[in-house]
């Protein structure tokens, strides 16, 4: 019977023991499962090379099987409550940004300690009000949607940015008259018309990226 229990726990299971008249006379075996949508989010956040790592207070053989099953890269068994900010200080200290998925009352100190702190929306309020940001589903793909989303804002932010130091690098000098000597002036309606002109270019740009992640979103 003990050979069996130690395979169980082997697998990940959790045992919780049936006790009768001070007597064990039965056990019974819990298990995580493990979603699919875990297995592809973890799968596309190491794609683009990111560490994922595991914070739970399960004992570590439970820890060790859904860390294996998962694919991640390290875990941490039998923390603590209290113990999963000092944790999330420790991976900072070596160098490492830190972003943190949690859902419970525990939680909320790590999401306050991580650089980015993602809660669930179907968590505690008190993990929600940490946060810096809420996912609404129950989903854990959304993370690696936030980075992609992260991302195409920011090549956005560059392309906007680049764009109007460019027409202001070009124009401004125009509308001083440097090139005046060679028949070239920008007048102050034209001027008008292309500062209007550079501000919807802009926004159309800013547009694009809502159209572009809901397209990524959906595929996924």
């Amino acid at each position: 019977e003990n050979q069996t229990l130690s395979e169980v726990s082997k697998r990940g299971h959790t045992t919780v023991y049936v006790v009768y008249d001070d007597e064990i006379v039965g056990a019974i075996a819990l298990a995580d499962v493990i979603r699919d949508e875990s297995r592809e989010a973890i799968n596309r956040l190491k794609e683009v090379g990111l560490r994922c790592m595991m914070l739970t207070g399960d004992e570590e053989s439970v820890a060790k099987w859904v860390a294996e099953e998962l694919g991640l890269d390290d875990y941490y068994a039998e923390v603590l409550p209290d113990q999963k900010s000092d944790k999330i200080r420790k991976i900072q200290d070596d160098g490492l940004s830190v972003a943190m998925v949690g859902d419970g009352v525990n939680d909320a100190p790590a999401l306050a300690q991580a650089d980015v702190g993602i809660a669930v929306g179907a968590g505690t309020d008190v993990a929600i009000e940490t946060a810096d940001i809420i996912l609404v589903r129950n989903d854990p793909r959304d993370v690696a949607d936030i980075l992609n989303l992260s991302q195409a804002t920011y090549q956005k932010m560059q392309q906007n940015l680049a764009w109007a130091t460019g027409y202001n690098i070009i124009a401004i000098p125009l509308a001083a008259g440097v090139l005046y000597s060679f028949g070239i002036l920008l007048s102050p309606a034209v001027g008008a018309i292309l500062m209007s002109a550079s501000t919807v270019i802009v926004a159309i740009n800013a547009r694009r990226l809502s159209v572009q992640t809901s397209t990524a979103i959906a595929a996924s």
